[in-house]
């Protein structure tokens, strides 16, 4: 076994594991990124980006073998050719659903940074404070305050595109100008905001796509093709953004096909001594010495890494001493809203394809209104016109026929809810000794479902968007849920949460493990609650932020 040594090593290279990097890197550390999958370089990895639909085999779908092979992924969009190796495979990466879990995942530089949806948001106050009020979970040992000059940090480098609307319950940013609504979501917003006196309004989604030129990046195209790597680096990924900062420094050394197995732990001085890795292509074992180990790797693999640590201290794995590593896992469900028909705009189209959807911000639970459920929602969604394709699934034949599907069709509205997941200590992860990976690794065994209160909160999601419809003169207004299972909304949250209290949390307020505080958890495992807004803005705020402490304290030698 051989071993180097860095001044700091960061485990993944997906939103957090970039902002980590970087962060370390301009601070003057020798950093060592470890990546469990392939690299992919930007533009030049990039290999659909500019494919037409006819380019493909299969017209961008999928087939009865990518079912066979991923059966997990095809549970939902992710399932198609067009970028399937920016998936995890189900096979070689398999998991134990005590309840079902969709958990889909991307092991390759860069991670899902290049898949997210870019919503951008803030969290307030009503979110960092909501646990202690309510009495549930675990206090937040932050507030906005702490947060607000980070998020402000994290937006001038991202690039982040919104409108200022003054709402407390989401914090205006920096941000570059908005991208603008369609003439029907637009109809909508001013109709929307006569009918609640600006209580309930739609915007344009506050999104990491550039209106504007950063440094080595271009404005946004409206291709609305981001999911399958942006050319032009309009939106933030960490190809465009953090890793060129971070390679900039010379002081990064990025090692991929290295799956972290361990994080090295001395007992006697109560600290991480490094990492253990594993060589995904040769099962070399190498151990990396390093004062710092940032856990950047995607809410459940970080935990996955905790709870294999330093277990002959505790049997339950670094951090485990509360109680509560692996518990309190979250997500945000969705797939439940309304939708109806929009008139008197048949003299207009959609120009571009804009990569945002429209959003309405978060007002239950708010300013006096009270439910029968805690915590709130908002809604994603948007307007259109259909075209040519609705004829597919239909039978007409003949002259006329043709001619009317030539002609774009009826305008529509609609939008699903995301609503917050409370914490609850029941819903968890654990070692599954029993079943291995293709490494021969323990997978993580996942035990997890919604409760009462948001099955409560659904049936405002549903009611909710098809009373605005109806009051804004919609037409045809119908609500739907489509159902809903955890991991859905690929915002997974929680199982190394955030405290005050080393009794009852595995994190400090700086994202530093209680039992060895030179170990930094910043992704998705930290969060001691889901509030209703994307997570990734938050994620890497908490990153930088815990960078900036992580090398005072190292110069202090306080690590």
């Amino acid at each position: 076994m051989t071993t180097e040594t860095y001044d700091a090593i960061v485990v993944g290279s997906g939103i957090s594991g970039g902002w980590a990097a970087k962060e370390l890197t301009e601070k003057g550390l020798r950093v060592l990124q470890l990546e469990r999958g392939k690299n992919v370089e930007h533009v030049k990895d990039y290999v659909n980006a500019t494919e037409p639909p006819w380019a493909y085999p299969h017209r961008g779908g999928r087939t009865r073998d990518m079912e066979r092979r991923y059966p997990v992924l095809k549970r939902d969009f992710p399932l198609n050719e067009k970028n399937l190796d920016w998936w995890a495979s189900d096979e070689e990466s398999p998991y134990t659903e005590v309840k079902r879990f969709d958990w889909y995942r991307g092991y390759h530089v860069g991670g899902r940074s290049l898949m997210w949806g870019r919503c951008s948001f803030r969290w307030s106050d009503f979110d960092y404070e909501a646990n202690a009020r309510e009495g549930l979970g675990t206090d937040w040992p932050i507030r906005y305050a702490d947060m607000a000059p980070w998020y402000s940090y994290v937006e001038r480098f991202a690039g982040i595109a919104g409108s200022h609307e003054g709402l407390p319950q989401l914090p205006d940013g920096e941000f570059q100008p908005a991208m603008p609504l369609n003439c029907a979501e637009a109809l909508f917003k001013e109709r929307l905001e006569k009918l609640y006196d600006g209580k309930r309004r739609l915007i344009s989604s506050r999104t990491a796509n550039l209106t504007q030129a950063l440094t080595g990046r271009s404005a946004c195209q409206y291709r609305d093709a981001c999911w399958l790597g942006c050319p032009y680096g309009a939106y933030f990924s960490t190809q465009s953004s953090t890793l060129p900062a971070a390679m900039k420094t010379g002081r990064l050394t990025l090692k991929v096909f290295a799956i972290a197995t361990e994080v090295l732990y001395d007992k006697d001085r109560r600290r991480a001594t490094g990492v253990r890795v594993m060589d995904a292509l040769t099962n070399a074992v190498t151990d990396y010495k390093a004062p710092i180990v940032f856990l950047c790797a995607s809410t459940l693999n970080s935990t996955w890494l905790l709870l294999r640590s330093a277990t002959d201290v505790w049997p339950g794995g670094l951090g485990s001493s509360s109680g509560e590593l692996g518990h309190n896992l979250m997500d945000h469900h969705f797939r439940a809203g309304a939708e109806g028909r929009v008139e008197g705009l048949d003299d207009k189209d959609v120009f571009g394809r804009r990569p945002n959807p429209s959003y309405v911000p978060r007002y239950r639970n708010l300013f006096g209104d009270k439910r029968p459920y805690l915590r709130g929602f908002g809604y994603e969604g948007g307007a259109g016109r259909a075209g040519w394709s609705r004829a597919v699934a239909e039978l007409g034949i003949g002259g006329v026929f043709k001619d009317s599907v030539a002609q774009p069709g009826p305008w529509t509205i609609g939008a699903t809810a995301f609503g917050e997941m409370l914490p609850n200590h029941a819903n968890m992860v654990a070692l599954d000794e029993t079943r291995k990976d293709k490494w021969g690794l323990p997978v993580l065994k996942i035990d997890c479902a919604t409760g009462e209160n948001e099955r409560l909160m659904r049936q405002d999601m549903m009611a909710d968007m098809a009373e605005m419809l109806n009051a804004a003169g919609m037409k045809n207004v119908r609500t739907f849920d489509e159902g809903y299972f955890p991991g859905m909304g690929i915002h997974e949250m929680g199982t190394a949460r955030m405290g005050r209290d080393p009794k009852s949390s595995v994190l400090n307020a700086h994202n530093q493990v209680w039992d060895a505080p030179n170990v930094f958890v910043t992704d998705g495992a930290c969060m001691a609650s889901t509030a209703c807004q994307n997570p990734s803005l938050s994620y890497m705020a908490l990153t930088a932020r815990a960078a900036d402490h992580a090398v005072r304290e190292l110069n202090r030698r306080n690590l």
